[in-house]
């Protein structure tokens, strides 16, 4: 495990942040989690993917006794100069109002949250509004980015802050127990930031990543995936490296989940992802770090074409498909509950033994 010993609102450099160094999962303890599956009188494989899941978190933690304890959800708040150019049917104002009813346990998140048993950190880390809301935790980096269309979205200084910030805030719930933390955020505009992002990494053209947001019409979308190609020319992305791309079309928001990404392979906490701006925050992540994609879980397939993109490009199949285009965190957080409902029966479900029955084999894979 690398060191993170500064506080997080402390200037990094480049050269301090890329002496993190992330280890590899316990294979053997996925091994055993598989193990211990195939050994409940149930079929071969009968939970699906939640079997594939458990061992990867088995891998995470390092432990085949799966107790995930409490749980979160990190909601990064941030705005996007990008909404100058009308890439969002919302002005910035709208986001510093969804955060104010986060803090007051009022927006969607905070609702599926205490039905899922899940505590709610919303962190300022770049809302625009002058006065801190009170309820947020406090990492603000600066008011909002930049509009990428003219200028680079932040300084790299900041975009390593805003990813210092997730760091932070994954140790932070690490130290205080929390087994499990779900990446979400809230900021109008970051469909479109998130979509220069993939783009850039993907190294594809925006009509492949760019959707309606919140509901643009046609006409905005075609403006919206104009502008994110012509940024991604603009800033000479393609082939550029991923905390260039962060810095020069990516939101703080997406920064701070890079962060949480990173954070959650430092000190082995699951961190389950949620849509386009979260995969797109992944993929930054495991491009700046490889091997932090082992740290994470798909929860669904979001509504905008990025998502689907960046899932593949991970590796990664998701268990919900349901349109969700919520965003903060929502979709991370309706998987918690199907996560404590399979890891019931890995943990109480008879074996075989119990039940005089011979377990089933598994079979060797053909091919």
């Amino acid at each position: 495990m690398g060191c993170w010993k500064k506080p997080v609102w402390n200037e990094y450099t480049r050269e301090e942040l890329f002496r993190i160094e992330i280890g590899a999962p316990d294979r053997a303890a996925a091994r055993r989690v598989r193990e211990n599956w195939d050994a409940l009188a149930k079929p071969i494989d009968g939970m699906g993917r939640f079997e594939r899941l458990t061992a990867k978190i088995g891998g995470m933690v390092g432990s085949a006794r799966l107790d995930l304890g409490k749980k979160a959800v990190v909601v990064f708040c941030a705005d996007n100069g990008i909404v100058e150019e009308r890439v969002s049917q919302s002005g910035q104002e709208v986001t510093a109002a969804v955060a104010r009813s986060m803090a007051r346990g009022r927006s969607p998140v905070c609702l599926l949250a205490k039905a899922a048993g899940a505590d709610v950190f919303p962190v300022d880390i770049g809302i625009a509004s002058e006065k801190p809301i009170p309820g947020l935790l406090d990492r603000k980096v600066r008011r909002g980015t930049r509009n990428f269309r003219k200028e680079a979205a932040m300084e790299e200084t900041e975009a390593i802050r805003a990813i210092a910030a997730g760091i932070g805030m994954a140790q932070s719930c690490a130290e205080n127990g929390y087994g499990v933390l779900a990446a979400g955020e809230l900021g109008i505009g970051n469909t479109a930031t998130s979509s220069a992002v993939a783009a850039a990494l993907l190294r594809c053209g925006a009509d492949e990543v760019t959707g309606r947001g919140a509901g643009l019409s046609d006409a905005g979308l075609r403006r919206k995936r104009c502008i994110v190609d012509g940024a991604v020319e603009k800033h000479g992305l393609a082939g550029a490296d991923a905390l260039a791309v962060l810095a020069s079309v990516g939101g703080l928001d997406i920064a701070g989940l890079a962060g949480l990404c990173i954070g959650g392979a430092l000190f082995r906490v699951p961190i389950v992802l949620d849509g386009a701006i979260s995969l797109a925050a992944a993929l930054t992540a495991e491009r700046m770090f490889p091997g932090v994609r082992e740290f994470l879980l798909p929860s669904h397939k979001g509504r905008e074409p990025a998502a689907g993109k960046i899932l593949k490009e991970l590796g990664m199949r998701p268990v919900l498909d349901a349109d969700l285009a919520l965003g903060e965190g929502t979709g991370a957080v309706m998987f918690f509950p199907l996560l404590d409902l399979a890891l019931s029966v890995y943990r109480d479900g008879a074996a075989f033994s119990e039940i005089d029955v011979a377990p089933y084999k598994r079979r060797m894979q053909e091919g």
